[in-house]
Order: structure tokens, then C-alpha cells, then sequence
């Protein structure tokens, strides 16, 4: 059987999206504990194998997570999801960066082992819906770190020239709003990966729930999130210090301007002054 991860909008309206899959005969799942928060568990008949129900995790921060549901539903559902999304990215984008892993019901305790879900045959519903949570949770972050991942490395590669026309001292054609609208995009992301999102700690769902968290942080680890995230701050440490760069040289350069005109100024002044003593 197969998990699928999609990131396919910054925000999702998790209210009226649960409203109208249930209106097209999906059944809301809310066994999930209230610390359980911004998610929307939907279950579905339409099951891509009958070993296990298909079941949906929306995640407000924008991700969808399907486990074993099959793929004419699952584009049915990606339909409606279209209807909620806020900002919602290109289509091409999201099924390039989405995740796939395979799992399986069977004997022994639930795991990711060697790239495969093992879910224990013996738990009782509730407890499965658990533990899909943690898995589908790490997942969300994993697709969610992609689509950031491509927007940097876009960002990199519209300032990647800079730093050569420097070297050669040619002209770089940025004005001063092209450079701030730079900054203010590397701090959008910066805000997004350090301060809006659960890359860097542990959710509080998980503390009091070690068996929960060990599986969170195992598929974690598994999609490298740390080393990841590490790695694009770097690479963010690396775009700041070049566009503060391009800032400073044209401030600089506006500085040297108005010294010039206050020279110019200064100058038409001091010969008014004698054209009107000589004259």
C-alpha cells in the first residue's frame, strides 16, 4: 500500500474544505485528541487495496497526506482541495516535490524500517489513526521543506550573476527597490522555515507521547528535515550577506549623488554671488 504527501498551498480553509468533501459523502474522522490541532482527518471507501481503509490528513499549514487511497479519488480530492487553498502553488511544483512511501499492516511494532511503514495488525482504529498522524505529520514537513527548497534555489539562481559582474566591475542593473524586494523575500522564507513551522522543535502534541514522537522523529530523520534545513539557512546566511552587499553599494552610491548635487548646488551658489558682486 502507498502514502502520498502533497504541499499545495501556503494555508488551507479547514472548515469549509471538511464541509464540502462531506457534502460529496466523505466522513469526517474525529477521534483525533484536541491537542491535535489544525488537521482534518477524512475517510473514504475508496481504498486502492482492501487490506486498509483510505483515509486523508489535511494539514492547515497547506499539505494533504493519502494513505492507500486510489488515484482517481485522490484526484477528485485534489479538485475540491483547490476550492480552499490560500495561495496556492503551481501545479507542476507540487507533484514534482511530493513524497511517496510504501507501508503495510503486519505483526510486531509500528516502525519505518529500510523506507517501508510498518503499522501493528493488533492496534485497535484510534490508535492507527495515531500513529498516521505522526507519520503523515513528518511527511507534511518533508513536502512542505521542498516547496521552499525550490523557492530558494530559484531565488539563487536570479542573483547567482551578481557576484561575477561585481568581480569584473561592470554595472549591476538592481535599483534600490529591486534589492529590497530581494531582501524581503529572503525573509519571508527565513520566517517561514525558522518561525512558522515546526522544522526546528519538536511539536508539543508529541511530549507526553513518547511512542508517538519516536515515529515523528525517526520519519524525520528518515527525510533528512534537519540536515536540510540546516543546509538552506546556510544558503539564506549566504543570499543576506550578498544582498546587504548590493544594498550598502547603492546606498553608498546615493550618498555619493546627493553629495555631488550639494557640491553642484553650492557651486551655482558661490557664482551667483560673484556675478552679482561683479556685475
Amino acid at each position: 500500500m502507498q502514502c502520498t504527501a502533497f504541499a499545495t498551498a501556503d494555508e488551507y480553509h479547514l472548515g469549509n474544505l471538511c464541509h464540502d468533501l462531506t457534502s460529496y459523502g466523505y466522513v469526517e474522522i474525529t477521534s483525533l485528541p484536541r491537542d491535535a490541532a489544525n488537521v482534518l482527518v477524512i475517510g473514504t471507501e475508496n481504498a486502492a487495496k482492501e487490506y486498509d481503509p483510505g483515509m486523508i490528513f489535511f494539514f492547515r499549514e497547506g499539505s494533504v497526506v493519502f494513505w492507500n487511497v486510489e488515484e482517481k479519488t485522490m484526484k477528485k480530492i485534489m479538485q475540491v482541495l483547490e476550492r480552499h487553498e490560500i495561495q496556492p502553488y503551481e501545479v507542476a511544483l507540487v507533484h514534482w516535490e511530493n513524497e511517496e512511501i510504501n507501508y503495510r499492516r503486519g505483526e510486531g511494532q509500528s516502525k519505518l524500517h529500510r523506507g517501508e511503514i510498518l503499522l501493528n495488525s493488533d492496534l485497535d482504529i484510534d490508535e492507527v489513526i495515531l500513529q498516521k498522524f505522526a507519520f503523515s505529520n513528518a511527511l507534511c514537513l518533508s513536502v512542505k521543506l521542498a516547496i521552499w527548497e525550490s523557492s530558494l534555489d530559484n531565488f539563487v539562481e536570479s542573483i547567482q550573476s551578481i557576484p561575477e559582474i561585481l568581480k569584473s566591475r561592470k554595472k549591476v542593473k538592481l535599483s534600490h527597490a529591486d534589492v529590497m524586494q530581494k531582501i524581503g523575500e529572503l525573509f519571508a522564507l527565513r520566517h517561514c522555515i525558522n518561525l512558522s513551522s515546526d522544522l526546528l522543535i519538536t511539536p508539543d502534541f508529541y511530549w507526553d507521547r513518547e511512542n508517538l514522537e519516536e515515529l515523528y522523529d525517526k520519519t524525520c530523520q528518515f527525510l533528512s528535515i534537519n540536515r536540510r534545513v540546516k543546509v538552506m539557512n546556510e544558503k539564506l546566511q549566504h543570499c543576506m550577506e550578498l544582498t546587504d552587499l548590493m544594498r550598502n553599494h547603492l546606498n553608498e552610491k546615493r550618498a555619493l549623488r546627493l553629495e555631488w548635487m550639494i557640491v553642484i548646488l553650492i557651486t551655482i551658489e558661490v557664482m551667483f554671488e560673484l556675478a552679482r558682486v561683479v556685475f
